[in-house]
């Protein structure tokens, strides 16, 4: 019961990672706020954490929304009395080239990967100061910090993400606050899948192929990234701050 009695504000709560990551930290103890732009999908992974004896609220909303993302806080500190556990874990994935990127590409991508992240960060530091264990952890991407081909507007989002975490991970050390983001390279998640889809691909088949592109065998499925993000957000990573934690299973970005 790492999280016992800790309050955790997860967004993209109705993802592949996300929904590993409220069952997660539900069965650790947490009380959990959760965040996504999909309602019902809110309320079915909160009915099964609520099964594993948590308490769970959400609000669901548009992360491009500066207003929204500060309800988001507030009313996870209101309904909790404080806040201890920040996981900026939503994301969007654009493709394209420069060329290919279009305005609403980009600024959608900045959107929810970067701008919600800092918006949900200055809101949720000022309630987390001094409060034990205090943690933030931001998914980021491998991608962003070793950018590949053909998404412009992805790696740079994710890129600023790292380094934002890094640069919190300065700042609110001293406020007694923890900050890292994960990296994670591929994910076997509904977003991946759907992506396939789009390109005209056979999901399961296109899963297949990438998994023989990874040292370990398969490409993550979403507890794994769960897992290690719950590392970083527990007393087992103390003294871990403002790092970007690469989990890739050795593979690296090519192309």
């Amino acid at each position: 019961m790492r999280f016992s009695e800790k309050v955790v504000v997860i967004t993209g709560a109705a993802g592949g990672v996300g929904q590993a990551l409220v069952l997660l930290f539900a069965g650790e103890g947490a009380k959990i706020f959760l965040s996504d732009r999909d309602e019902a999908g809110c309320e079915a992974i909160a009915a099964k954490a609520r099964n594993l004896g948590s308490e769970v609220e959400y609000l669901a909303g548009d992360l491009r929304n500066k207003e929204y993302c500060e309800a988001i806080v507030s009313t996870a500190v209101d309904r909790f009395g404080q806040l201890d556990i920040v996981l900026n874990n939503a994301g969007i994935i654009p493709r394209g080239t420069i060329e290919e990127t279009t305005d609403d590409m980009w600024f959608d991508a900045m959107g929810v990967n970067l701008n919600a992240v800092f918006y949900i960060c200055r809101a949720a530091i000022p309630h987390m100061k001094g409060r034990p264990g205090a943690a933030i952890v931001n998914t980021s991407s491998v991608w962003g910090v070793y950018p590949g081909p053909g998404h412009v507007a992805y790696c740079t989002s994710k890129g600023a993400v790292a380094a934002l975490s890094k640069n919190l991970g300065r700042d609110c050390a001293p406020l007694g606050i923890r900050v890292n983001a994960v990296c994670p390279h591929e994910i076997n998640t509904p977003m991946i899948r759907t992506g396939f889809e789009r390109r005209g691909l056979d999901p399961d088949k296109a899963v297949e192929e990438l998994n023989k592109s990874v040292p370990l065998g398969r490409i993550a499925e979403p507890e794994d990234i769960a897992d290690v993000i719950a590392f970083l957000a527990s007393n087992e990573a103390r003294y871990i701050a403002g790092e970007t934690l690469e989990v890739t299973g050795a593979k690296p970005v090519s192309g």
